[in-house]
């Protein structure tokens, strides 16, 4: 690109940019601001334009044939009245306060069930836990305080992580006995 030359000046283009998109969006962002022509003048193409301008006064729909002249019709939008809300109660008022409150608002919400008991443990399974989190938790806390750990602590608490969960996985429940019946679907 020689000095001064713009981009869009080259053999295809004008100074403008293109095919004049750049002069017409000139041009429409300066009206835009500008104040509209009281002259009648529309602004828009005249193939866009329907029937001259159009004038929209709402109606209002007929009166029923019950109603005097000149009074508002009961119910201007046509549509069947609702219920009402709330029952009438003695002095005429109506609301929320002239209703009965219910009996028990502690009624009406959902209590679960307690929760079963947990299962008891035998001291196997006990003993398989203790290990599982005892050894590398001896091993955090030495760490953390600055204990001097021998090879053997060490070993003894990889181990009993290793034991613990190797004795869990072998007492894990499977669901069951293999050969519960004739009716005991696909079994896996």
């Amino acid at each position: 690109m020689a000095d001064g030359e713009a981009p869009g000046n080259g053999a295809g283009g004008n100074a403008a940019g293109g095919d004049g998109e750049e002069a017409a969006w000139r041009d429409l962002i300066a009206r835009f601001d500008a104040p509209a022509s009281d002259d009648g003048e529309v602004p828009w193409p005249e193939r866009e334009d329907l029937a001259g301008r159009v004038r929209v006064t709402p109606t209002p729909p007929p009166a029923p044939p019950d109603a005097l002249p000149g009074e508002p019709p009961a119910n201007p939008s046509g549509l069947p009245s609702a219920p009402e809300p709330w029952p009438r109660l003695g002095g005429g008022g109506l609301g929320p306060r002239d209703t009965t409150a219910p009996e028990d608002p502690a009624d009406e919400h959902y209590l679960p069930p307690p929760p079963p008991p947990l299962p008891r443990l035998d001291a196997v399974t006990k003993g398989a836990w203790l290990a599982l989190f005892g050894g590398p938790f001896y091993l955090l806390v030495a760490t953390a305080l600055g204990w001097q750990v021998s090879g053997l602590a060490a070993f003894l608490a990889v181990a009993a992580f290793v034991g613990g969960f190797v004795v869990l996985v072998l007492r894990m429940n499977n669901g069951g006995p293999r050969d519960s019946g004739p009716d005991d679907g696909a079994v896996v």
